[in-house]
């Protein structure tokens, strides 16, 4: 068992007396130009991924301190989290503006997306010494009356309905019940205290369930980082953690948008150089010292394989997404690789070649070498619904050396560049940085290494200060009685051009990759003011365009809602969908839609009076509802609800296959190696836990008993089994078989398992001859294999068995 925590602490350094709490009130200047609207919008629609088109509010408090910075304008106008971090801060002190202020703000930038950190549990983070926080251990009752149900009044005020508002729901506190609250090295008296009293589940259920009742709002949990949480032994407990804690206090996995990996952390985004599935001489890449067994390498293979397990094994929604801190996970400059490592050994390989520079990935204080990350971005790979910046450049994680203070904050030595370790890092230095302040305090030399090390490359770290040229011919290229249509003509740059902002009246509404962009939710009949400016990779922007008018078309008038459809039946069920019809509503104008809810919460639209809501869980009932709109706006009410229950997993629409590839080339040697995924090709999700998979081999001379081993999957190794068996077969090499099965979860309509690296070998160490094994193939990427077999309840559903 490998145990992680410190890396996690990371969050806990002070990110934890966040921007509003701990920096001046600085009034907005002119690269934060605001107005107020005359109205407010209209409320947000809910959408899949909150990040898509959304333009995110910038916190002016931390953006007042970069610009300060030498270089730092180059990122100071990022949007990032604000951090409710003690029940003071959401009223506000004189510090800092408090959570409704933020909002006002917020609507004031012309932003669609604000980001908050719940961050306040009882007992916070088992009393670690940088991020403790002010309740006991025992205070849930005012962590639900003073903290959370103060937030939940503020964001639910419907003054604030037209921003998509995405909650980062309680950082460190979950992950460190999986590994620091029974036995293991590391483990503390204060988070034993936790997981005997439920108070961080409950605590993390509460704010699920009372801020997910608010319809704008969007839930991600904190789920560590790879460093703490990778290993076999400890992602399914996480996932079983995080699934306890979303059933907890009313609420409900419905009530969870996502996570979030690599809260203020330093994990970096892509390990390019190596995988962990690669081999030196003989020995895998998680057998180095750096990797230690873990299942992933980086940020990004931790979040997709976190998702895979949360949606299989959790039974979270199969369209949750994944959040990566990406403010501080950077790694460039000169120390940056740009090759593998040599192949002298597989340290050497790993360590030559590894983009996060840290001595030890337990590490997570003021980390030297580390730069800037990926900007924030929506929906950048699979299953990933944005890089973010949950803690913002320019805030010590923590003090490197004693310092009297009146905000309770300790001294943690993991801060100090001289502490040799514990058992948490291996024992080896913390690569801290020298001269840091408390944590939340501003730390200048810390930001400005952030700069210099940034990637990809920043104004402040980069020898680009070129700007793009001004975008010429803007135009109105079309309007409605909401929206103003605009293009213009490409800019020109010494690097390149990445992207647009488009400003209305001096306010900053949107961007784009392209020469296009179309602004929503105006008021009829009125006049409006747009300019657009050009930027660059190293943040290097344009001036602004000459100002173009346009006037929206006028309004219709019609305020009169559509009928309340009516007959809302469901016509049809799958394993992992539900199908509806109605009969259509009337308008006094003309119905252009209706808007379709499961349990409140809108799943899509159509045009027609039929829709099928895919992706459920099987053998689940599930209550929809339905209303009409029209052109103009005008909403009915919603239909009287209908209930629909999928069917059972195990049957129904499911059909399987396998596909292979060969880990290994030698046909002689001691050990078989195949990979395997499973697919599921069919209509309806398949319950994993009647699936067993067999791989037929001849087992010659030799011991026969096995010793089985799973290197990395997917679904994290902890999620299947193995065992040999004997076929009873006449077959060529087929005498034995591997079968892998699985202990719980479901695979998803045209879903796939995930590459399983499986390795098996006689108990006495002999060797196979494996050129006429029955199941062996000589391909090294996946292919269908009809020579193995996939069972569903004992019935052959896919392959030839021999």
């Amino acid at each position: 068992m490998r145990i992680r925590r410190s890396t996690g602490r990371g969050s806990g350094a002070g990110l934890r007396r966040k921007l509003a709490a701990v920096l001046p009130v600085l009034a907005l200047g002119a690269t934060l130009s605001v107005a107020l609207p005359a109205t407010h919008a209209a409320a947000a629609a809910r959408v899949d991924n909150p990040y898509v088109g959304a333009t995110g509010y910038v916190n002016p408090d931390w953006s007042a301190k970069a610009a300060a910075e030498p270089g730092g304008s180059a990122i100071a106008n990022t949007p990032s989290f604000v951090w409710m971090d003690r029940i003071a801060a959401i009223t506000g002190t004189t510090a800092g503006r408090g959570l409704r202020a933020h909002l006002d703000t917020a609507l004031a930038q012309g932003a669609t997306l604000f980001q908050v950190v719940i961050y306040d549990l009882p007992g916070r983070d088992c009393s670690a010494l940088a991020s403790n926080g002010e309740l006991g251990p025992t205070d849930l009752a005012r962590y639900k009356a003073e903290y959370i149900d103060p937030i939940a009044q503020i964001l639910g005020d419907s003054k604030y309905a037209s921003l998509r508002i995405a909650a980062l729901i309680e950082p460190d506190s979950l992950p460190n019940i999986v590994t620091n609250a029974d036995q293991q090295a590391g483990a503390t008296d204060a988070c034993r205290v936790m997981k005997a009293n439920g108070n961080y589940e409950k605590g993390v259920g509460y704010a699920l369930h009372t801020l997910g009742a608010i319809p704008n709002v969007y839930n991600y949990i904190d789920a560590g980082h790879h460093g703490w949480l990778g290993w076999d032994t400890n992602l399914a407990p996480a996932v079983d953690e995080f699934k306890k804690a979303a059933t907890s206090e009313g609420a409900t996995v419905a009530d969870v948008t996502g996570f979030i990996v690599n809260t203020a952390n330093y994990t970096a985004l892509k390990e390019t150089n190596f995988k962990v599935t690669d081999s030196v001489n003989g020995t895998t890449v998680r057998q180095s010292k750096w990797v230690d067994w873990n299942q992933y390498v980086d940020s990004l293979s931790y979040a997709q394989g976190l998702r895979s397990l949360a949606i299989s094994r959790g039974g979270f929604d199969a369209n949750i997404g994944m959040l990566i801190d990406t403010a501080r996970n950077g790694w460039g400059g000169a120390a940056r690789p740009t090759a593998p490592g040599p192949l002298t050994s597989v340290d050497d390989y790993v360590n030559g070649g590894r983009i996060d520079r840290r001595i030890h990935a337990g590490n997570w204080c003021n980390q030297v070498g580390a730069g800037v990350g990926e900007r924030p971005k929506a929906a950048p790979e699979a299953g990933i619904d944005a890089y973010v910046w949950a803690k913002p450049p320019g805030e010590s994680d923590g003090n490197s050396e004693p310092i009297a203070n009146d905000e309770g904050k300790g001294f943690d030595r993991m801060c100090d560049p001289t502490y040799t370790g514990n058992a948490r890092n291996g024992n080896n230095l913390t690569g801290a940085m020298s001269g840091a302040p408390l944590a939340g305090h501003w730390f200048s030399a810390q930001f400005q290494q952030l700069l210099a090390n940034a990637y990809p490359p920043i104004g402040g770290g980069s020898s680009d200060t070129t700007a793009p040229s001004v975008p010429a011919g803007l135009t109105v290229t079309g309007t409605t009685s909401s929206s103003v249509s605009l293009s213009w003509t490409a800019s020109t740059d010494n690097v390149g051009v990445t992207g647009y902002d488009i400003y209305r009246g001096g306010t900053l509404v949107g961007s784009s990759t392209g020469t296009t962009f179309t602004n929503t939710g105006l008021s009829a009949s009125t006049a409006y003011s747009f300019t657009v400016r050009a930027k660059d990779a190293a943040g290097n922007v344009s001036a602004q365009t000459s100002a173009v008018s346009g006037t929206t078309a006028a309004g219709t008038g019609d305020t009169t809602a559509p009928s309340v459809p009516a007959g809302l039946t469901v016509t049809g069920t799958t394993a992992s969908s539900v199908s509806l019809s109605w009969t259509a509503s009337t308008d006094n104008v003309g119905v252009t839609g209706y808007d379709i809810f499961r349990a409140g919460t809108q799943v899509g639209s159509s045009t027609g009076t039929t829709f099928t809501n895919s992706g459920l869980s099987a053998s689940t009932p599930y209550s929809f509802t339905v209303r009409a709109k029209d052109a103009a706006g005008n909403v009915s009410a919603q239909s009287s609800p209908v209930t629909g229950t999928t069917t059972a997993g195990s049957g129904g629409g499911g059909s399987l296959k396998v596909q292979y590839k060969n880990n290994d080339s030698a046909a002689g040697d001691n050990q078989i190696k195949p990979g395997l995924q499973l697919v599921n090709t069919g209509t309806g999700a398949v319950a994993l836990s009647s699936v067993k998979i067999r791989y037929w081999f001849s087992g010659e001379a030799g011991s026969s008993t096995y010793s089985t081993n799973c290197d990395y999957a997917v679904m994290g190794c902890g999620a299947l089994s193995q065992s040999v068996g004997t076929s009873g077969s006449s077959t060529t090499g087929a005498d034995r078989y591997l079968e892998v099965a699985f202990s719980s979860g479901s695979l998803a309509a045209g879903a796939s398992s995930g590459e399983m690296q499986l390795r098996f070998n006689k108990s006495d160490w002999s060797n196979f001859s494996e050129a006429d094994d029955y199941s062996r193939g000589t391909g090294t990427s996946f292919s269908d294999a009809p020579k193995i077999g996939v069972y569903v309840n004992g019935t052959l559903v896919w392959g030839t068995a021999p």
